[in-house]
């Protein structure tokens, strides 16, 4: 697994762990990084990927649900759920990864992490969701 995938795949970890039994995130973290070392550049990736989707968790899960009407958020699998959540921080908010490249991470990393039907749910909701990126920005970004 290529390094920036790792990162992503150790965020969805803590997201899920955090999500599904409301352990403190910094806690979860630094167990996973022990687990599975990252180096340096790479654990904050991860860090800011997390604390980032933690921080709109909120705004990012009204997004999603504006796109994916079909599948309330709250029964979304926990895995698929954080997927959405991580990839549309990271092209909503974060801004440092290009869309298409968010959305493919996203759909490999919910290969690995998610049920049969993951990556192609994933790809859909995020492939919604990446037509409406700026408005998905101004949304999280005017409540700071």
């Amino acid at each position: 697994m290529k390094g920036r995938r790792k990162a992503r795949a150790l965020a969805l970890q803590v997201l899920f762990e955090v999500d599904s039994s409301n352990h403190p995130p910094g806690t979860v973290l630094e167990q996973r990084l022990e687990a599975s070392p990252l180096t340096e550049d790479l654990g904050g990736f991860a860090q800011r990927l997390i604390f980032g989707v933690l921080e709109h968790r909120a705004d990012l899960d009204r997004m999603i649900a504006r796109f994916a009407p079909e599948w309330p958020v709250a029964q979304m699998a926990l895995v698929d759920r954080n997927v959405l959540r991580l990839a549309l921080w990271e092209f909503a908010i974060g801004r440092e990864t290009p869309v298409r490249v968010a959305i493919n991470e996203a759909v490999e990393v919910a290969k690995v992490f998610g049920s049969e039907s993951s990556p192609r749910f994933v790809n859909g909701v995020l492939g919604s969701l990446a037509d409406h990126v700026d408005e998905a920005a101004r949304s999280v970004r005017g409540r700071e």
